[in-house]
């Protein structure tokens, strides 16, 4: 049985190969990320979040918990949103545009919480 898909994968390569001029033909799909780089994303939005960066010198930094919790929502919106927009996409779409909404959502979100946590700090009285 391994021995057929062995052999079907090998007539696959090779009519590949002579209708790519005699390079075997390579797809890669971006969209959608992977759980590990989804959560790579995450850990770097709580990195930025939490550390000094031209972020925090303008609107401050949040502790940990706080980050980890914004940073997951943050993710998600703007896996949802990009997900939205993939479904009208073309079918010979390798994901690079998708890819780019979710990472224009991703930046749009963080500087919108980032706003509205600074915001919502200088209305707040002094204790």
């Amino acid at each position: 049985m391994a021995e057929g898909a062995a052999a079907e994968a090998k007539g696959e390569i090779e009519k590949n190969t002579a209708a790519g001029g005699g390079y075997p033909s390579l797809a890669l799909k971006i969209w959608p990320p992977t759980q590990r780089t989804r959560e790579a994303v995450l850990h770097r939005l709580v990195e930025t979040l939490t550390s000094q960066s031209v972020l925090s010198k303008r609107y401050g930094s949040l502790p940990e918990d706080e980050a980890a919790a914004v940073a997951g929502a943050i993710e998600e919106e703007a896996f949802s949103a990009a997900s939205a927009a993939s479904v009208g996409g073309g079918a010979d779409d390798d994901g690079i545009e998708i890819l780019h909404v979710y990472s224009q959502e991703i930046s749009r979100r963080m500087i919108e919480s980032a706003k509205a946590r600074s915001a919502a700090s200088a209305a707040a009285p002094n204790s």
